[in-house]
């Protein structure tokens, strides 16, 4: 089932018990995207990087620097060696109120759909954000839904501030939060930044729909097709799960869709953290109208909640708990899986970013069945 993964990067890997489980690191298993699980999460898709530098202050203020954040000496205009970089100084380039000024640019870790770049503009009071897309990665992206959806979380006061949409390009370019880190799996385990991301996630929505409506079935359904079309790898028992997910399917259209605007990708990374504990949202990629429930059935399993922790987060985000509501998220926790495990056989045929997609992929199917099996998927499908 795919192809077998050379040896060399293999690594050992150690279990580590964080709330009550049992869960693999798995730095070793996806390569060098510094993709790890902290406090009992697996963090798979996650930005893993580190905390960002504060703002500067002083004489280097809104000057142009020498060195990065990282400390390495950062590229200038001129200086690209691969596409990657090509592409990004194409899309500097088009960005008439910078022309004449000296740029100079970084790349920044943790991106496995896309590149992100930090650039520098001489006489600017901030550095950018700039997120490349990746090859293939408009097979399952609209660049303007993500800009749209990256707006109206900005208007929230919960997004990253939006600079520029280079729509030529598909590049978005934000300023740079300096001071915020990504947060990991262990932030997640404190109460005030769990309910404070849960309000954060609320507020985007609440918003008004966006223009696309894309909902975890309509993604499913595209990633099919798509491992269909590309002759990709599919599991052992891929009826089995296909007739599972018909059913899930079935029994939630049978009480209706609740849309509203979804971030459709939360997991611990693309939430954003200051010395303050504040949240910011970050990453709208794959944002579309979709089920609320789906929203949060996604988000638990990214953080490995356990119930106690779930049923106080749906107690707090919908005024009240219901068994039809615990279903609906259950159903979506294996449907969220599913999209996932296909999405990354996909990218397994596509990509060129090093990263392990089928591993990924083969977990999120392993997952998935883990729901199915559950004592109670009978119950869910009744309840929902």
């Amino acid at each position: 089932m795919g192809r077998a993964m050379p040896r060399s990067r293999l690594r050992r890997v150690p279990v580590i018990r964080a709330d009550q489980r049992l869960v693999l690191d798995v730095v070793g298993i996806l390569g060098r995207q510094h993709v790890r699980a902290t406090a009992g999460v697996f963090q798979g898709r996650a930005m893993d990087v580190a905390a960002l530098p504060a703002k500067r202050s002083g004489p280097q203020a809104g000057r142009l620097v020498a060195s990065g954040s990282g400390g390495q000496v950062m590229k200038t205009l001129g200086q690209s060696v691969n596409s990657q970089e090509r592409q990004l100084e194409a899309a500097v380039r088009s960005i008439e109120g910078w022309q004449g000024r000296q740029v100079a640019y970084e790349p920044v870790s943790g991106g496995i759909s896309n590149t992100n770049w930090r650039v520098e503009v001489e006489g600017a009071d901030t550095a950018y954000f700039f997120k490349v897309p990746g090859v293939g990665t408009e097979m399952f992206i609209d660049r303007q839904t993500a800009h749209e959806a990256s707006v109206k979380a900005a208007q929230t006061g919960y997004g990253a501030p939006v600079f520029a949409f280079l729509e030529a390009y598909g590049v978005e370019v934000f300023e740079f939060m300096e001071g915020w880190r990504a947060s990991s799996n262990h932030d997640f385990l404190q109460r005030d930044i769990r309910h404070g991301a849960l309000h954060g996630l609320k507020a985007f929505n609440d918003q008004p729909l966006l223009k696309q409506t894309k909902t975890v079935f309509d993604m499913i359904a595209e990633h099919q097709r798509q491992v269909a079309e590309l002759n990709g790898v599919k599991p052992q028992d891929d009826d089995w799960l296909c007739l599972q997910y018909q059913r899930a399917k079935q029994a939630l259209q049978a009480s209706g869709i609740d849309l509203a605007p979804c971030m459709n990708d939360t997991l611990a990374g693309n939430f954003m953290l200051n010395a303050q504990r504040q949240i910011r949202l970050v990453d709208f990629e794959y944002a579309s109208n979709n089920d609320r429930h789906y929203e949060l059935a996604l988000w638990f399993g990214e953080m490995f909640f356990s119930d106690e922790m779930e049923l106080a987060l749906i107690e707090d985000y919908f005024g009240h708990v219901s068994a039809q509501t615990i279903a609906r998220i259950k159903l979506n926790k294996a449907l969220a899986d599913l999209k996932w495990s296909t999405w990354a056989m996909v990218q397994h045929a596509v990509s060129q970013l090093d990263f392990d997609f089928y591993k990924y992929g083969a977990w999120k199917h392993m997952r998935a069945r883990s729901i199915i099996n559950d004592s109670q998927w009978e119950t869910w499908l009744r309840h929902a």
